[in-house]
């Protein structure tokens, strides 16, 4: 067989894979630029309204205190409990690499602030955000809660949101504010790993 009839033989399979690999780019692009619209679309916008409760997402603490980061969540938090958006405070959160669970963190911090200690619920185990938006979920059915305004940053409130709702729970996002002086350098990061962390969940990989 000469070498001209063997590349005619292949070339139709060659045609065939390039056009299944270009489809497969083409598809994991859509994708990709689908989810990180939902981000921004949800980064940009406070849904907060009246409901049965405020979830308050953990963040880092240290020795007992909240991080920069956590408190900013904190704050926001009591800001819509202040405004009467709900009588309820779940701050969520498992251990932080001490004594201590960001869930009881945020429990104490806002009980200094003037809430009663018969409004916050800490939940203390969950380790990462899909972790959090799970239980969240879980402590609602438990308290008969039906409506929630969940708060952390900015870029998780797409991914947070998704959970909560295929969990059965009625939820708003309401994204703690940026401050001016907050580091930015880290926000492609940051993006890229919603992006990761939302597909790996729609795969039931994560």
């Amino acid at each position: 067989m000469s070498a001209q009839s063997k590349t005619n033989r292949h070339s139709p399979t060659l045609r065939i894979a390039l056009v299944v690999v270009f489809l497969l780019l083409a598809g994991a692009l859509g994708w990709t630029w689908w989810v990180y619209a939902q981000i921004e679309r949800y980064a940009h916008r406070d849904d907060a309204a009246p409901a049965d409760a405020i979830g308050v997402l953990g963040a880092a603490e240290y020795d007992g205190r909240p991080s920069p980061v956590y408190r900013a969540r904190l704050d926001h938090a009591l800001v819509l409990y202040h405004r009467g958006i709900a009588p309820l405070i779940i701050t969520l959160g498992g251990p932080g690499g001490d004594q201590y669970t960001e869930g009881s963190v945020g429990r104490e911090y806002l009980r200094s602030k003037g809430v009663p200690e018969s409004a916050i619920i800490a939940e203390t185990e969950s380790r990462n955000t899909g972790e959090s938006a799970r239980r969240i979920a879980v402590i609602a059915r438990v308290n008969g809660l039906h409506r929630l305004v969940v708060v952390s940053d900015d870029t998780h409130m797409f991914r947070i949101h998704e959970i909560c709702l295929a969990d059965g729970l009625d939820v708003l996002t309401s994204p703690r504010p940026r401050p001016a002086v907050e580091e930015t350098t880290l926000e492609g990061e940051r993006i890229a790993h919603e992006i990761l962390s939302y597909t790996f969940w729609r795969l039931h990989l994560h």
